[in-house]
């Protein structure tokens, strides 16, 4: 009665492919942004989902393969905390730049600067870091032609200026482990500052705009 039951229980635990690749990768992308790429392992998966290393090694045979795809998977979670679905286009770009000038986008900074380290050595990591780019960048150039498009937005280059606010927010995150806090203002406001310059937005814009600043 025992063995029916356990063998009961088992079958019941069982998860249809899919949901099982996407339980792994999620746990992969918990791991990458709370500890690093690195501690990406396929026994470090198999632990936080409490299951058996093999298990995982039947969906990832490559422990890199893992590391890429879980980080993608934390990119993709983290672009769509950036960008809210809802909201006019001045809005959405206030909680992008709340989210950064928050600091609630440090962990994902620490993972992009991890990830472009291993990339080196990584063909792979590479390519995927160079997608979720131009993924983020796609995202913000569209925002910003949909504010065009509503006149919430000056008419300018609406890729030129995306670029020049993902190189604010990627310079803003480029100190992240450094152990010397930046506490100049100009420095906490340098993301909003740099959107309203290239929008053509009166000063203070953005920061009126941020949820709860």
């Amino acid at each position: 009665m025992d063995r029916m039951t356990s063998s009961t229980a088992q079958r019941r635990s069982r998860k249809r492919p899919e949901e099982r690749r996407e339980e792994i990768l999620s746990a992969a992308a918990s791991i990458a942004i709370d500890e690093g790429l690195e501690r990406i392992t396929l026994r470090a998966v198999a632990e936080r989902l409490g299951v058996r290393p093999g298990l995982i090694t039947h969906y990832f045979p490559a422990a890199e393969d893992l590391v890429v795809e879980g980080f993608a998977r934390a990119a993709i979670i983290e672009r769509e905390r950036f960008f809210p679905a809802q909201g006019d286009a001045l809005r959405r770009l206030a909680h992008l730049i709340g989210y950064i000038e928050s600091g609630a986008s440090l962990p994902l900074a620490r993972l992009w600067l991890n990830a472009r380290h291993l990339s080196r050595f990584s063909p792979a990591l590479n390519r995927t870091l160079d997608e979720q780019d131009l993924l983020d960048r796609a995202r913000l150039t569209q925002l910003i032609i949909d504010g065009i498009a509503a006149g919430e937005f000056a008419e300018t280059d609406a890729e030129a200026a995306s670029v020049r606010i993902w190189i604010a927010i990627d310079g803003r995150g480029s100190s992240v482990n450094s152990a010397i806090e930046e506490e100049h203002p100009a420095s906490a406001s340098f993301a909003s500052d740099v959107a309203e310059w290239a929008l053509a937005l009166p000063p203070g814009t953005l920061r009126r705009a941020i949820p709860n600043a």
